[in-house]
């Protein structure tokens, strides 16, 4: 970033930390209200809001999010979002853009409590959340959310990276993750998504976020898994994602 961007840059990246604080307390109170007056509906368009504030929130430091769909994805059956995982950024953009799927998220126990909004739609939005270190625990969790999402044709959304990569460089993926949701939601569509630039926004330091970057969602061909060949097409999965990240500076 030129020196001379850099004050620029500290000033926006502040006001667009403030307003994203704001937006969490906003929405978490807003939340509340929806899912104890409304219910499931009420608290879901609230939910949907949030994440499309979000990504607004992010036109401060001059970010472009960019979602690139050719496909017309079914309503009537469950659909399992695989993606690779670069930034926070990553999930209200799917959340949004895929509202009219019902995207819930497989997520670590950890994350249920102490992040305003976000902990509170993980606990009350239908996702599950789950101990890593207690294994059969969770694959019990998975079991149950597996029915229930089966039952809605809802959506769920998995990083099988894991964890959030700083370079935008895919990590290894991991298999477990979805071997058990294939398991256990077995009419699940699987539908491939590349995620680019959104790594870049913590690149310099989180005061100092780059100015006019262009954030994107590519959804790939659909896939239909069997669990015989979960092996063989697991590796195309990732292969096919990989192929599509872009990871130049």
């Amino acid at each position: 970033m030129p020196s001379y961007l850099k004050p620029i840059s500290f000033i926006l990246s502040s006001l667009h930390y403030l307003l994203f604080g704001a937006i969490l307390v906003i929405f978490h109170l807003l939340q509340w209200l929806a899912y104890n007056i409304g219910g499931y509906k009420t608290h879901k368009k609230v939910v949907d809001l949030l994440n499309g504030t979000s990504l607004l929130n992010l036109r401060i430091i001059g970010a472009k999010t960019q979602f690139i769909n050719p496909y017309k994805l079914p309503l009537d059956r469950p659909i399992i979002f695989v993606a690779n995982h670069q930034s926070l950024y990553d999930i209200p953009g799917v959340g949004w853009y895929f509202r009219n799927h019902h995207v819930k998220y497989v997520s670590k126990m950890s994350l249920g409590h102490g992040i305003p909004a976000i902990s509170y739609n993980l606990r009350h939005g239908g996702s599950v959340l789950i101990d890593r270190k207690n294994p059969k625990e969770a694959i019990e969790k998975l079991r149950t959310f597996g029915s229930y999402i089966s039952k809605n044709n809802y959506s769920v959304l998995i990083f099988p990276e894991g964890t959030r990569s700083k370079d935008g460089i895919p990590k290894r993926f991991r298999r477990k993750g979805l071997e058990a949701l294939i398991e256990h939601i077995p009419n699940a569509l699987i539908v491939p998504i590349a995620i680019n630039g959104s790594w870049k926004l913590l690149k310099n330091g989180p005061v100092q976020m780059p100015l006019g970057i262009t954030i994107s969602w590519e959804v790939l061909p659909p896939m239909e898994f069997n669990l015989d060949e979960f092996e063989q097409q697991f590796y195309q999965l990732e292969k096919c994602i990989r192929d599509k990240v872009n990871v130049s500076k």
